[in-house]
């Protein structure tokens, strides 16, 4: 039994050791955000193509149902672990609406374009990243409208 925790406090360290040092590739969280945008409450997975690019999959439950993925490209900042990113992708979301007519509630289909613009933080010696970001929203079905105000923050854990 001392040898398997033994063998296994090992192997924890050599994964957290190689997760602490340089650029992660793969991390998974929620995303948290302030707004009534179609992408808000999610939860985020961020996987590195290239040392700076990144593609971020966002799935958001509850009203409304969405899912969304952007394209950023990061920049380095002079504080190590920091970098800045920006790019853009799309969604495709489901929002439940009141049909006054039918008095019924019915489920609208909504696709739109998203930005991004933000900070990107990787802990040194920890598996775990922050991200705070500003994805403003295009709707571009159903009714063109725009969504200028989505700030949200990223807690994610890195593979």
């Amino acid at each position: 039994m001392k040898k398997l925790i033994s063998a296994t406090v090992v192997a924890a360290g050599l994964l957290f050791a190689q997760i602490s040092y340089g650029q992660y590739k793969t991390a998974l969280g929620v995303r948290l955000s302030n707004s009534q945008a179609m992408v808000n409450n999610s939860i985020t997975l961020k996987h590195f193509l290239t040392d700076v690019a990144a593609v971020e999959a966002l799935f958001s439950f509850g009203d409304p149902l969405a899912i969304g993925a952007v394209l950023q490209i990061h920049k380095p900042l002079s504080v190590e672990g920091l970098q800045w990113f920006y790019g853009g992708g799309g969604y495709l979301g489901f929002e439940k609406v009141y049909d006054p007519n039918r008095k019924a509630n019915d489920t609208e289909t909504n696709f739109g374009a998203m930005g991004s613009l933000g900070l990107d933080y990787k802990f040194a010696n920890a598996p775990l990243n922050l991200s705070l970001d500003w994805k403003p929203e295009l709707n571009l079905f159903n009714d063109i409208t725009f969504e200028p105000a989505a700030i949200g923050l990223s807690v994610r854990f890195i593979f």
